[in-house]
């Protein structure tokens, strides 16, 4: 973001001293075709029917898929439910503990300001983002997207909020603090007497409806239904005239020449070789920056996994919390706590906190610092394989954040001085940022780096193809016209 504030204020800078510059025509929109994001394949895709979806010949990633359920209906319907279940459960208990008569509630706020009050402000803010603020953004997001996708002509804030969207929707982690709470549960119940109130259900409501919403919503339509600028700013303040290309119909670029939007998919090619982090202008139909690869991934993905294994080792070491009761307590680290549920019986949440918690940072530390080290070694060993594994660690990455959600329900509700008392310790904030970290991490590392090193994206072939199916597999045996039908591909 502020790349792009920086440009906007040279470029408002020179359009003040200069006069009119004739356009270069010399941004061609390549229509029908899809970049795969995670090894850099350029592919020819037809129009998919409702319920197919397109993957990529080469590692299996999935590049379109077209959804059953109304574009926009759809989608409106769960997005209208998450409101008001959000709204609700803001001024809706979770859970009521009574120990020796004395009754102590939580709401989804009371955990945030719990450990401010402990002193760990910082903590409560991360808590509070991602179970208070982001939740209730994402949904207000979605329901202008939808508004503006719905008018006859999109308005040009729309794609602006879209992009906002894809960015902040991870950081929502409502499913996560599902988990939190029913651990948090599980220790309360042989502590004291538990009454879950109607802020639990609301919860679980609400992240099936955000599971719902994200699944039904088809933001590749909705980016299709966006028209596209007549000009842009190029790179090196040229102004650039728009043409258009059919990847069916008319010869490709050369893959050096082509590049795909990170924001909203568009493949574009210029009449030149394109620079692998150079600012190639704007991109016509978003308005986000052109760039064919993320900017210094490598080094920046390297950093924030070298601080994430730095605070790994604290994050194992220091207790995450101390329970006392009637004056007699001691610091629990995660493994101990681990242990501690598997002795009360508890194995199958034990190994979700187990996996949650432990073999989690641990998957995304290795498969990481593999990942980079097989681009600096420009390997073409299992490339397909780190592709999946990227893919994986990027989904469950976040769910390791179980951990702090459940220090911050027990804080907030096992508050009772002398009788019984649970505090927050320094273990919890290394270990938030080593997820933390890593997350950043991996968002920052471009998994085609990967394939370019390995010299498999400097040339064009016409003999890949790849298969379009249904989203749910059938068993084989003869198949239809419909299920074997193939798309064409450009090997990147």
């Amino acid at each position: 973001m502020t790349d792009r504030f920086h440009k906007r204020l040279w470029q408002n800078a020179v359009n003040l001293s200069r006069t009119s510059q004739r356009p270069h025509d010399s941004l061609h929109v390549v229509e029908g075709l899809h970049e795969c994001s995670v090894c850099g394949l350029f592919q020819r895709v037809p129009e998919l029917k409702p319920g197919f979806l397109a993957e990529c010949q080469r590692c299996g990633s999935q590049i379109v898929r077209r959804r059953k359920t109304s574009v926009i209906g759809a989608p409106a319907a769960f997005c209208l439910a998450s409101a008001a279940l959000y709204v609700a459960l803001l001024i809706s208990p979770l859970m009521t503990l009574n120990v020796y008569g004395r009754e102590n509630t939580v709401a989804l706020m009371s955990g945030p300001i719990e450990l401010s009050y402990q002193g760990y402000n910082s903590m409560g803010l991360l808590v509070g983002l991602t179970t208070l603020a982001m939740p209730g953004v994402v949904i207000a997001l979605m329901a202008a997207v939808l508004y503006g996708a719905s008018r006859p002509h999109m308005p040009d804030w729309t794609p602006r909020l879209l992009t906002w969207y894809d960015r902040l929707r991870g950081w929502s982690m409502v499913e996560v603090y599902v988990l939190g709470v029913l651990v948090a549960y599980t220790k309360l119940v042989d502590l004291a007497l538990v009454d879950l109130q109607p802020g639990v259900y609301l919860l679980g409501g609400l992240m099936l409806t955000m599971a719902a919403m994200d699944s039904t919503f088809d933001d590749d339509l909705i980016w299709n239904n966006r028209d596209l600028r007549k000009r842009v700013d190029g790179h090196r303040g040229k102004v650039l005239n728009v043409a258009h290309l059919d990847a069916h119909r008319d010869p490709l670029p050369p893959v050096e020449h082509m590049l795909s939007c990170h924001a909203c998919g568009l493949v574009v090619a210029f009449d030149h070789v394109v620079p692998q982090e150079a600012d190639m202008g704007d991109c016509p139909r978003c308005d986000q920056i052109l760039r064919r690869r993320k900017r210094q991934n490598l080094s920046s993905a390297s950093c924030f996994l070298i601080a994430g294994i730095i605070f790994y080792i604290p994050a194992n070491m220091l207790p995450v919390m101390t329970y006392t009761k009637v004056g007699h307590g001691a610091p629990s680290t995660i493994i101990s706590g681990v242990i501690e549920l598997w002795q009360a019986g508890m194995i199958p949440l034990s190994l979700l906190v187990l996996f949650a918690s432990i073999t989690v940072p641990v998957l995304k530390i290795l498969a990481l610092s593999f990942m980079i080290i097989s681009t600096k070694l420009r390997s073409r060993w299992q490339l397909p394989l780190l592709g999946k594994l990227y893919r994986l660690v990027d989904i469950i990455g976040r769910w390791s954040m179980i951990d702090v959600f459940m220090i911050s329900i027990l804080c907030a509700v096992v508050h009772f001085a002398f009788l019984a008392n649970v505090t927050a310790d320094p273990g919890m904030i290394c270990f938030a940022l080593v997820v933390i970290l890593t997350i950043f991490a991996v968002e920052l590392f471009d998994p085609r780096s990967m394939w370019d090193a390995a010299g498999l994206n400097q040339s064009a072939s016409d003999d890949v193809t790849g298969q379009i199916r249904p989203e749910a597999r059938v068993p084989k045996g003869p198949s239809s016209s419909s299920d074997t039908s193939h798309m064409e591909s450009e090997r990147a």
